[in-house]
């Protein structure tokens, strides 16, 4: 099922209707339609996420001047220190935090695609069992 496009908004309605076109005999059958229809309800909200997710939320500009900002005060920092090892290295680790945090940030703003990356494994499990 594509996550995007009018098919996929043809496809999530046309199974709306064929839910709503039931008629359930027992309390049983009424209470599978019913969470049939919250499933497929959270099933429409998580793809409008992912549609909605398909661009960085962390614009370039900011971004820039953010990696400026800590530039400028890790140089600072450098100029003003005493020259050793022991504050260079600190200097250095410090970067690499900093640098790392910024990372993670810029990885976990896009869950599907980079190094950090959330499976796909049960979307498509649940796909092939659909298709049975």
């Amino acid at each position: 099922m594509p996550v995007s496009g009018e098919a996929a908004t043809q496809d999530l309605d046309e199974i709306q209707r064929m839910l709503n076109g039931l008629s359930p005999a027992r309390e049983g059958q009424r209470a599978l339609q019913s969470q049939s229809v919250l499933l497929l309800r959270d099933l429409a909200h998580a793809r409008w996420l992912l549609v909605a997710q398909k661009g960085s939320s962390i614009p370039l500009p900011f971004l820039v001047v953010l990696v400026f900002w800590l530039a400028v005060i890790f140089a600072s920092l450098s100029l003003l220190a005493p020259r050793n090892g022991t504050v260079h290295t600190i200097i250095v680790v410090c970067a690499l935090s900093v640098s790392s945090a910024i990372f993670l940030i810029l990885e976990l703003d896009r869950p599907f695609d980079g190094l950090l990356r959330l499976s796909d494994a049960p979307l498509q499990n649940a796909i092939a069992q659909l298709d049975r």
